[in-house]
């Protein structure tokens, strides 16, 4: 059965400031070393006229990021791809569409991103679903990775927010 998960994340740096951040290669280089260290890539970054931001990246799960329990049940090849479209909603709010799958499993992730003004600076809420189709281990995978998005989505805010500010 899929696992919902459901994150909002608050941060200073206003949705001008992140939207631009999201159409610059060095951000996405920067944020990917941090987050996903020399296991993830950059595959592409596509800025469209219309304003539409499309990025792939893969991450190599064999160097070692996971928990024992569940990196032994994994083929050794195991990839996960993560594309992210988003699009201007409005003058000052930007959506998105995510997906992810993970070559080698029998897997997937897709949901949607929403970009808005808060008090503070900007919110972002990203709301989706897992599915791990591994039996008996399935559903303790999709529990690792919701409570893992659960932690990251606000520590990548905030490192995009320093990265913005010149401090990341």
């Amino acid at each position: 059965m899929p696992r919902l998960f459901d994150v909002t994340s608050e941060t200073a740096a206003d949705v001008a400031a992140i939207w631009k951040a999201f159409q610059d290669k060095t951000y996405w280089l920067a944020r990917l070393a941090n987050y996903g260290g020399d296991s993830m890539t950059l595959e592409s970054l596509e800025v469209g006229d219309d304003g539409t931001v499309l990025v792939r990246t893969i991450q190599d799960l064999r160097k070692g990021i996971l928990p024992g329990s569940i990196s032994r049940v994994l083929p050794g090849d195991t990839k996960i791809v993560r594309t992210e479209r988003w699009w201007p909603a409005s003058a000052d709010e930007f959506h998105g569409e995510f997906t992810m799958s993970a070559h080698g499993v029998p897997s997937s992730g897709s949901g949607t991103m929403a970009l808005e003004p808060a008090a503070d600076g900007s919110s972002l809420r990203i709301r989706g679903t897992l599915e791990v189709r591994i039996p008996v281990m399935g559903g303790r995978i999709e529990r690792y990775i919701a409570d893992l998005i659960a932690v990251e989505v606000p520590q990548m805010q905030q490192f995009t927010a320093e990265w913005i500010a010149g401090e990341a």
